[in-house]
């Protein structure tokens, strides 16, 4: 029985060097036979629960839980992967409805989320216990998924998508994972990964590492401080942040001697805008280069290179870059007819990762191509604001108002009104060290927009709610000003 190329290529990896560093963990190194050990347990528990199991997983940024991934794609089985941090009530009602057959998290998670007569089984502590030896034994063919991933949830409920082992082997091996050459050593430099797990992000980081037998610091999430000292102690070449954490990066008190080694900044998951993006270069020396990507994907289907950027950016900039190699993206109208470059309509995408055979997956979000193929993300169709017969882009109000030098992060929504249909309210977020007033905020707008897009409302908040991917987290936003507007009306 024949490996899937990448378990075969976990197993090559993780048989380099068992007494390496592997993974760097709140200032503690665990080793790559550590991982190992407790990885060909839980394959082994994996293989016993039939030809297609399927383990729920509450993932969390820890070392064990990225050692129970690998064991169960090492054992030939489906993550299922289940956010422990959604609230208790939702977690143990998803746990209950997916109905599987083993639900492997901390013991703390389990106890909590896991309603009784659920098998489970404890990660917390197996690094310590795993026992010396080498991967690769029975390695199992698996039946097609690898993770059943959960979405950001940023529109609505989240909900799971299949992606394949054949999907995650060309995002993290290439094009032809099953001729590509496993790693003879280990490489130099540390990675950091500050993406959550329970995410696409951070599911395809964390394999890149391993698929290129690269050691690297795992965040729990991202704090400035703690991502700060990690760039620091092991000096990056690249770095990748999600759009809300790179303005956080932008307005601190760090300097460009703090990120010197630095030599790209990698952003997507949400849109950033140009401005942000020129204004992180400027202060740091550092180019951003920004991409375009879904979990639907398996990752990423545009981007920017470095020679791109260097080539095209001043000319191109807002831009997410061109097509990835082996992805293909084009232009439609409502019907479905291709339009031409610099033309605005629904965007189709076929991802690389699906390999030649791929059908093209038409997405919600507005884009236009131009005649060099380079792709701007206009805003997504399903989010559209008609107020009154006019048509507001959120995207458009929320770059407006992050352009406050008082504003950390903003997030628009639509909310309904009996009168124009729907009118565009907004969410926002100072800076630390900032003060401004709602009035000070639409004062400043009428300049940068027309005065249907300006919102009727803007409520300041400690902070902007947030899916695990770092994304505004609409659904609750329409939430806040629905209850808002009950309120009002009420009081009235």
């Amino acid at each position: 029985m024949t490996a899937h190329p990448l378990s075969q290529r976990i197993a090559d990896v993780l048989n380099l060097q068992p007494g390496a560093d592997a993974i760097e963990y709140k200032d503690r190194w665990c080793s790559w036979g550590q991982i190992s050990g407790a990885a060909r347990h839980i394959a082994s528990v994996t293989a016993e629960y039939g030809d297609d199991p399927q383990i729920g997983m509450l993932l969390r940024n820890r070392p064990p839980h990225v050692a129970a991934f690998l064991g169960v794609l090492l054992g030939g089985g489906t993550v299922v992967t289940i956010n422990p941090s959604r609230g208790d009530d939702r977690t143990r009602a998803d746990i209950a409805a997916l109905g599987l057959p083993l639900i492997v998290g901390e013991s703390d998670d389990l106890e909590t989320l896991v309603d009784p007569g659920t098998p489970t089984m404890a990660i917390s502590g197996q690094l310590d216990d795993a026992e010396p030896g080498r991967c690769g034994a029975g390695l199992r063919t698996p039946q097609g998924v690898a993770v059943r991933m959960l979405t950001s949830g940023t529109t609505g409920p989240p909900k799971r998508i299949d992606l394949s082992y054949d999907m995650l082997a060309r995002s993290v091996m290439g094009s032809d994972p099953g001729s590509a050459p496993a790693p003879t050593e280990l490489r130099r430099g540390v990675a950091i990964v500050n993406s959550p797990l329970v995410h696409i992000g951070g599911v395809f980081r964390v394999l890149q590492c391993v698929a290129e037998a690269r050691s690297f610091v795992l965040l729990e999430r991202f704090e400035l401080n703690a991502w700060a000292q990690a760039v620091r102690k092991h000096r990056p070449r690249a770095v990748s942040l999600v759009p809300a954490a790179l303005r956080t990066v932008l307005h601190s008190d760090l300097q460009r001697a703090d990120l010197d080694s630095v030599r790209a900044v990698t952003c997507g998951t949400a849109p950033l805008s140009a401005d942000d993006a020129d204004a992180f270069t400027e202060k740091f020396g550092i180019p951003v280069l920004t991409s375009y990507a879904a979990t639907e994907f398996g990752g990423g289907v545009a981007g920017w290179t470095l020679g791109d950027y260097q080539q095209y950016w001043r000319a191109k900039r807002g831009s997410v870059g061109r097509p990835n190699p082996g992805a293909r993206l084009r232009v439609v109208d409502d019907a479905g007819r291709q339009l031409g470059p610099d033309q605005v309509g629904l965007l189709e995408v076929k991802p690389g990762q699906l390999g030649p055979s791929a059908q093209w997956m038409r997405t919600t979000d507005m884009a236009r191509i131009d005649a060099d193929g380079f792709v701007w993300i206009v805003g997504r169709a399903d989010q559209a604001i008609i107020r009154g017969g006019f048509k507001v882009m959120p995207d458009d109000v929320r770059v407006a108002l992050e352009s406050h030098p008082a504003v950390a992060g903003a997030a628009v929504v639509g909310r309904s009104d009996e009168r124009l249909g729907e009118t565009p309210v907004a969410m926002v977020e100072l800076r630390e060290s900032a003060a401004a007033d709602t009035e000070t905020l639409v004062e400043f707008l009428p300049t940068r927009l027309a005065r249907y897009e300006i919102p009727t409302e803007i409520a300041i908040v400690a902070t902007i709610p947030r899916t695990p991917s770092g994304k505004a987290d609409l659904s609750a936003i329409r939430r806040f000003f629905t209850e808002s507007a009950a309120a009002t009306d009420h009081a009235r």
